[in-house]
Formats: structure tokens, C-alpha cells, sequence
């Protein structure tokens, strides 16, 4: 597996990769930087180096201020990051979702099912529980949860019939991980439906998650429920 599979895009692409390296190494850095340093360290020009680190302040991710010294003579200028975190730096979450999702398939006696509690909770701290007095139908519930899809990065598409809906989810957050651990994650998925139909009160239940029928889609079963008496 490689690395690439598992790293995850992150802001360096905007940067760029240059001048991403010379954020990182102001942020390591103890004590701000003149240019020849930076230079030095990431192998540039100065002039180059300067060019970057000019671009790191006008974008707000560096500051640029005079040397505090007492040796006579101009101070040169230095550099600094303006915080201490690396934010711009690669992430791997899609290596900590690899090694998460294998340890509770691994470990977990049912792992499908405690995956399916788990998302059924997020499901309904997600979703935005209508008002006591609000009365919601199938078309009221299937937007609600439809909006819980979206902000998820679901990209559900539209439901036609509501008598048996069918949900199209056209993009899966978390494909590459799904495809190892179809069980966990799938299942995961589903109890996120469950919640949120159960905390905004929808008529309707998830039957089952079919996954990937085509490349870039699977398809949520809901059926409906009978009505609860008021």
C-alpha cells in the first residue's frame, strides 16, 4: 500500500510544495530566521527564498520584523511563522481511518453492529430536530435527512418515489477505506440514516445501504413507518 494512497491532499497544493517547505521550517524554527538561513536549509537562491517568504507574510501565514540585536550596523530582517502549528503540513486521516476501522474489525466481536450504534449516534447529533409541535412527513423527512447527506459529502441525489424512497449517494466520503472494510464502514453509514430519521421524527426507517452498485453510487432503502399516535 502506498503512501500516496494513504496521505491526504491538504493545503501544500495551494502553497506549494516550496513555499510550504519554508512555512514548515518556520514553524520548527525556535527563533525567527533571516533569509541566507532559510535559504541555506531549504537549498533556494536567496533571492528565491525571499520571493516565498514575502508570500507567506502578505498571506498572513508569516511576519516579517527587524533583528533584535545590540551589534552596531543595520539589523537584517527576520522571519517568523505567525503560529506555531504546522496547519499547511500533510495529514494522513485516511491512514488513521485505515488502522481504526482494522482494529475494531479485528477486535470487536460484532463489529458490523457496534459500527451501526455508533453512526446512529452521529446520525442524530447531526440532524436538526424539528420543533415539538412540528409534524414531519416522508417528503419533509427525506430533506431533512437529504440535508444530512449533503453536509457530509454524500451528494445524495433526488428521491422519486416516496412511497418506497430509494436515496442515491453518488460520492462516498470514505470510499477507499469502505472498499477494505465494506462491513464496518457500510454499516457505519446506515446507523447514520437511522439517526438521523429517528431525531427529526421521519415516517421512515433504513431498510438497508446497498453499496457501490456502480463505481460512484450506492444506493439507502428507507420504507415507511406507521405513524406514531399523538
Amino acid at each position: 500500500m502506498s503512501e500516496q494512497t494513504l496521505t491526504d491532499p491538504t493545503l501544500p497544493t495551494a502553497l506549494g510544495e516550496t513555499r510550504n517547505r519554508v512555512l514548515e521550517l518556520l514553524c520548527a524554527a525556535a527563533d525567527p530566521m533571516g533569509v541566507q538561513d532559510i535559504a541555506e536549509r531549504v537549498d533556494l537562491h536567496p533571492n528565491t527564498a525571499r520571493f516565498h517568504l514575502d508570500g507567506l507574510v502578505d498571506a498572513g501565514l508569516a511576519e516579517r520584523r527587524a533583528e533584535d540585536r545590540r551589534r552596531p550596523g543595520r539589523p537584517r530582517m527576520v522571519y517568523a511563522a505567525t503560529t506555531s502549528d504546522a496547519s499547511t503540513g500533510r495529514r494522513s486521516y485516511r491512514l488513521l481511518a485505515e488502522m481504526l476501522t482494522g482494529l475494531i474489525a479485528d477486535t470487536l466481536p460484532e463489529p458490523g453492529r457496534a459500527a451501526a450504534t455508533a453512526g446512529e449516534a452521529w446520525g442524530r447529533y447531526l440532524a436538526e430536530r424539528p420543533a415539538p409541535s412540528q409534524r414531519v412527513d416522508a417528503a419533509d423527512g427525506v430533506r431533512r435527512l437529504s440535508t444530512v447527506l449533503t453536509e457530509s459529502g454524500f451528494a445524495p441525489g433526488v428521491v422519486e418515489n416516496l412511497t418506497r424512497p430509494v436515496i442515491p449517494l453518488r460520492h462516498c466520503p470514505f470510499r477507499e477505506v469502505a472498499e477494505r472494510h465494506r462491513d464496518v464502514v457500510c454499516s457505519l453509514h446506515l446507523g447514520l440514516i437511522r439517526g438521523a430519521l429517528a431525531e427529526v421524527r421521519a415516517p421512515l426507517a433504513a431498510e438497508r445501504l446497498e453499496p457501490f452498485v456502480e463505481p460512484s453510487l450506492c444506493l439507502a432503502y428507507l420504507t415507511p413507518t406507521p405513524d406514531e399516535p399523538s
